[in-house]
């Protein structure tokens, strides 16, 4: 009796032991092996993958098994799946017995559910506890899981042969395809590896693999899973060879997406996978003219104006063969000088808060602030240029004086509040260079703004209320923050691009202007310092293209520019995203001013033409045309006089529009219509002074290096006069000696000592000015 109960008790613990193992042995996280992070367009096509930290192509787990890997797999592992417990204890009879007759394991006996088990165990040694600890776990699986989320599992963490686990994994390394679309062979071959992983190996085993596949197909046919024509084929069709490299569309993307802590999961992005290789072969095959200068790196962003989502994502060319130029590196983040890729910004601000119309005349001079003095690329003058053909033809020096009125720390401030991120220093740090690329900017943030803006603009047609975000870009589905600033109106973005759609500069191609004039693109350009960078960003209603080239080095080359290297590729790009229609003008948010014909400010009363156009709102608070006044004559009308010379009766008074001296000088030579002032009688000359000339340069409070010549000689500086009258004989002194006189061209070249200096400039009126400058030694 005592035996019995020994017996009994025994098994009771056993029952015990079994129930706690049952009930609280399973893990609350099977598989916590690493993944690979995988990056998919937005219908799921693979755009590129990287291998999981520990050396494995490990796929992150899918959401379902394809059906005829589903039907494969079941077929050759547990035909009885759907109808046990997660045990099949007849099949482990059955097993056990053949075992024990062939005096060796032939079977295993083994559910798909319990080699999730052990799949998740790692595959520790076989015994008795062992499995006991898989069965109690595979029926507890049972009870937590779903058949369709067991099978998955096992589909995702199944060993395929050397580093391949899961489906996924193993259908792009062997087959180059989704796993949604294998043949039956394919899927077949797939189905027998988990059992025997080692028979894929290229060259070897493959007698033994082929007749594990056909067997398996043979059972499919038997079962009615593939009729007889399905089945010949699928007989006829070669086993998997050498892996597959896994696709490598969009690498940058995917690196970028691993920074912002996706890594190891599967990325659904934004991105069109199809329109992605045309911008590849665009950039690839641009990188074959650019390189012709030493130029090797490029890249391109195309955004998605209505969501602000990523279509493509270029981060800079594609090559798996060297990484000897930084083809690595991705552009569309990286930090470069903007060059002049601000200055539309710049403008819009500059509307918004009417301190000029479009049209108003801005100087373009030679121009020294303290001591910064900017070029024009062409280093040629217009002398005065309407604001938004500066804009157009990308001048320097206008921007420079415009962003000196509006201010630096401003234009510092709203550029962060559009979204530049990259500003990090204060604005003194940069200066008046700010809007010639003396900050860095990147592709991601300047492609956002300009996307802003048309979303914007856009919306407003929709709302009837205006409102400019300040999204970012977003390559995944989920809704980036939304955010709404004041730096912009609706009358002042849409005069912006309109400004940007004149790419009448002198540099361009005609061939551009036919394409551009097939449809509207606002687009602008920008090169850096040394040409270390070049830029071109578009935008359409549709789309906002932004494109960057030069060296992720940062080594500059002479011919790389903006207009030369990046903006072929932003027209190549836009010949694949046709655009049907321009911005509508927000016409609520704009109003009708009357505008010098000539000046281009609002009309004052000493304008002799005028017409009405279409404002930014703020119009009204730009000044009145400066550049009308009135002028008297004699009463022949050659001469000018004033009243200390000629009775105001016999004086003939007409509005003439008369530019500074300096304007002047520089404007006229580009414009035979203009017609300078009347030169005063001679009876006048004597009240009349600080009229006629300006000093050009130097300017007044300037330092001026003057270098070594080659031969090692002391150099010149060249100063320059601009008098209203060519003719008249100037004389020139520095400090108290005179070194020279000109006529017509009013330039003299000088080398003066280091040291403080006053130039004094007279001509043959008597009329004089004067200025101090420093010349410094390095």
């Amino acid at each position: 009796m005592k035996r019995r109960s020994r017996i009994y008790l025994g098994i009771l613990m056993l029952l015990l032991i079994f129930f706690l193992l049952f009930w609280f042995s399973l893990p609350s996280k099977l598989f916590r092996d690493p993944t690979s992070t995988i990056l998919e367009d937005k219908k799921g096509e693979l755009l590129a993958a990287k291998i999981a930290s520990d050396g494995q192509w490990r796929f992150p787990s899918s959401d379902s098994v394809p059906k005829k890997f589903a039907i494969s797999i079941l077929t050759f592992e547990d035909k009885n799946f759907n109808n046990h417990f997660g045990v099949d204890f007849l099949s482990i009879c059955n097993s056990a017995w053949q075992n024990i007759k062939s005096r060796k394991i032939v079977r295993g006996g083994s559910t798909l559910t319990m080699q999730v088990i052990r799949l998740s165990r790692k595959n520790k040694k076989r015994s008795f506890l062992e499995k006991l600890i898989e069965i109690s776990q595979a029926l507890r699986l049972e009870l937590t899981l779903s058949k369709k989320e067991i099978l998955t599992f096992y589909a995702s963490n199944a060993p395929f042969g050397g580093n391949v686990v899961g489906l996924e994994a193993a259908s792009w390394r062997y087959f180059n395809a989704p796993s949604c679309q294998l043949s039956w062979a394919e899927a077949a071959a797939l189905a027998v590896l988990p059992n025997s992983p080692a028979l894929i190996f290229p060259g070897k085993n493959e007698l033994i693999f082929l007749k594990k596949r056909n067997r398996l197909l043979k059972g499919l046919h038997d079962k009615g899973h593939i009729d007889q024509i399905s089945y010949e084929l699928a007989l006829k069709e070669p086993l998997p060879g050498k892996p597959y490299a896994l696709p490598v569309v969009a690498p940058h993307l995917l690196a970028y997406s691993e920074k912002k802590g996706m890594k190891g999961k599967r990325i659904s992005s934004t991105i069109n996978i199809h329109l992605q290789k045309t911008v590849n072969k665009i950039l690839d095959y641009h990188q074959e003219r650019l390189s012709a200068n030493g130029v090797y790196n490029a890249a391109a962003l195309i955004l998605d104006v209505k969501t602000g989502k990523v279509l493509t994502y270029g981060g800079n060319i594609l090559n798996d063969k060297t990484d000897d130029h930084g083809y690595s590196v991705d552009i569309i983040q990286a930090k470069r000088s903007t060059g002049s890729i601000l200055k539309p910004l710049l403008f819009g601000m500059l509307l918004t808060e009417g301190k000029l119309l479009n049209t108003s005349l801005v100087a373009d001079v030679p121009t020294i602030i303290g001591g910064y003095a900017p070029k024009n690329y062409f280093l040629t003058y217009d002398g005065a240029v309407a604001f938004k053909q500066s804009i157009a033809r990308s001048l320097n020096v206008p921007a420079v004086r415009v962003l000196q009125e509006y201010g630096v720390e401003k234009f510092h401030h709203n550029l962060k509040k559009l979204g530049m991120t990259t500003l990090n220093r204060p604005y003194t740090h940069y200066g008046l260079s700010l809007i010639l690329g003396g900050a860095e900017g990147t592709l991601w943030d300047l492609a956002g703004i300009y996307r802003n803006m048309a979303s914007s603009l856009n919306d407003y047609h929709l709302t009837h209320k205006f409102r400019l975000k300040t999204e970012k870009p977003s390559f995944i589905s989920e809704k980036e923050k939304q955010g709404y600033c004041t730096v912009l109106d609706a009358g002042s973005i849409w005069l912006t691009f309109e400004a940007m759609n004149e790419v009448s500069r002198p540099e361009e191609d005609a061939s551009w202007r036919d394409f551009s004039s097939a449809y509207k693109i606002a687009w602008k350009t920008g090169t850096s310092y040394g040409n270390r960078d070049a830029w071109a960003i578009g935008c359409t209603p549709q789309y906002v293209v932004a494109v960057w080239a030069g060296n992720a080095d940062g080594e500059g080359r002479p011919d790389l520019t903006g207009i030369g290297s990046a903006a072929p590729i932003l027209f190549d790009i836009f010949k694949h995203l046709k655009s049907q229609h321009w911005f509508l003008q927000p016409f609520n948010e704009m109003v009708q001013t009357e505008v010098c014909t000539k000046s281009g400010f609002k009309a004052g009363e000493n304008c002799e033409e005028s017409v009405t156009q279409w404002t930014q709102k703020a119009a009204h608070l730009s000044g009145l045309c400066p550049y009308h006044k009135l002028v008297h004559l004699d009463a022949t009308g050659q001469y000018r006089v004033s009243g200390e010379c000629e009775s105001v009766r016999n004086m003939r008074t007409k509005p003439l529009f008369v530019l500074p001296p300096a304007m002047e000088y520089y404007f006229k030579n580009k414009n035979a219509s203009y017609k300078t002032l009347p030169p005063y009688r001679e009876d006048c000359m004597a009240y009349i002074s600080n009229r006629s000339f300006e000093i050009l340069y130097p300017s007044n409070g300037s330092k001026i290096f003057i270098p070594v010549e080659i031969d090692e000689r002391k150099g010149k500086t060249v100063f320059e006069v601009a008098h209203r009258n060519p003719g008249k004989q100037v004389f020139w002194y520095i400090d108290s000696s005179y070194v020279g006189s000109t006529k017509d061209f009013h330039q003299l070249a000088v080398n003066p000592d280091p040291g403080e200096h006053y130039l004094t400039v007279t001509d043959e009126s008597g009329e004089s000015k004067r200025v101090k400058f420093e010349v410094i030694e390095r």
